[in-house]
């Protein structure tokens, strides 16, 4: 006989090792593939397709259920100004929705669909994620229903202006491929948990997408719930999520690892007044960690309007605490 080709000894020794064969189905169905599909599977009901009728036409988006009695997470961006309201499921099932409430600011929306036990979705962590973990998109784009599509978490601490020029702070990108009707659904990590609420992409850029974090999206939801709309206390501040360096934290005695950055500070606010400058490390809210902008935007809820607190800050390595009074925020 004559010697056994190499594409069969290498077939061999993939059979013997237990290794997926080059080629095979085996290969295909991968950790990495087996991660996504299962992820898929288990997401992939709770959302749907959302057929908009407005004063502009019709118009589709995305949703996803978070609760097995008809909430529904999608964009405000989606449902603004629809006079009717239809999600269709992947089994099939279609049913009417209507608005429960939006917030432009953020480009979030509530609605409900008729019916029960719906499969609802799990929400997850937003600040558990990190930058290179699996990250997967589901929604209709460009009318293709149930469509997959899978990345990484590119950065974190993102922010975005909306569709009211309003800016989003706290916003995750990724380079999952999104398009139009990709609105409004849910990014997914690998354990099929809610970590964000697609909601746009880069016109003429490859692999740049962006989606509300979901901590973001649950205080949205429970303001909704509580008030119909989101009220907030206004400092006149923008910033991002930045890592504290440990020396620093260990020289002022930190437990947290993060705080917000201060990008910009708007003249005559109540950061401006206050003293805040650019470049400041914002660390603590009246003795609560600021570990992110989504712990500070959820502290400044509608109770703090009006009312003084103290903001404390690193500046220059020294730990600082300034006195400030927020205002409601218009809009």
């Amino acid at each position: 006989m004559g010697a056994t080709p190499k594409f069969l000894l290498d077939r061999s020794q993939h059979h013997a090792e237990g290794l997926p064969t080059p080629g095979g189905d085996g290969a295909l169905l991968d950790a990495y593939s087996r991660t996504v599909t299962a992820a898929v599977e288990r997401a992939g009901p709770s959302v749907a397709l959302i057929a908009v009728a407005n004063e502009r036409g019709r118009g589709t988006g995305s949703g996803f259920a978070f609760t097995p009695d008809g909430f529904m997470l999608t964009n405000s961006h989606v449902v603004r100004g629809a006079k009717s309201l239809v999600a269709a499921f992947s089994d099939g099932r279609e049913s009417s929705a209507q608005l429960v409430g939006e917030d432009p600011a953020t480009d979030l929306a509530v609605i409900r669909v008729e019916g029960e036990n719906l499969p609802a979705v799990e929400l997850g962590d937003s600040a558990a994620i990190r930058p290179g973990q699996i990250a997967i998109a589901l929604g209709n784009p460009l009318g293709f229903e149930h469509t997959v599509t899978a990345g990484v978490v590119s950065a974190l601490g993102r922010s975005l202006a909306g569709y009211t020029g309003r800016v989003i702070e706290d916003v995750i990108q990724t380079d999952c491929a999104l398009n139009p009707g990709n609105s409004g659904g849910p990014l997914i990590d690998s354990a099929a948990r809610v970590i964000g609420v697609n909601t746009a992409m880069i016109p003429h850029a490859q692999g740049i997408s962006f989606a509300v974090a979901i901590n973001t999206a649950k205080w949205v939801v429970a303001q909704l719930f509580q008030h119909g709309r989101v009220r907030r206390a206004y400092v006149g501040l923008s910033g991002g999520t930045t890592e504290i360096m440990r020396r620093i934290a260990r020289h002022h005695g930190l437990d947290q690892p993060r705080g917000v950055r201060v990008l910009e500070v708007e003249a005559h606010g109540p950061a401006a007044a206050a003293g805040l400058r650019k470049g400041d490390l914002v660390i603590g809210f009246d003795g609560v960690p600021i570990t992110g902008v989504d712990v500070l935007q959820r502290l400044l809820d509608g109770s703090r309007i009006g009312k003084a607190f103290v903001l404390h800050l690193l500046r220059d390595g020294q730990l600082l605490h300034l006195p400030i009074t927020p205002v409601e925020a218009n809009g």
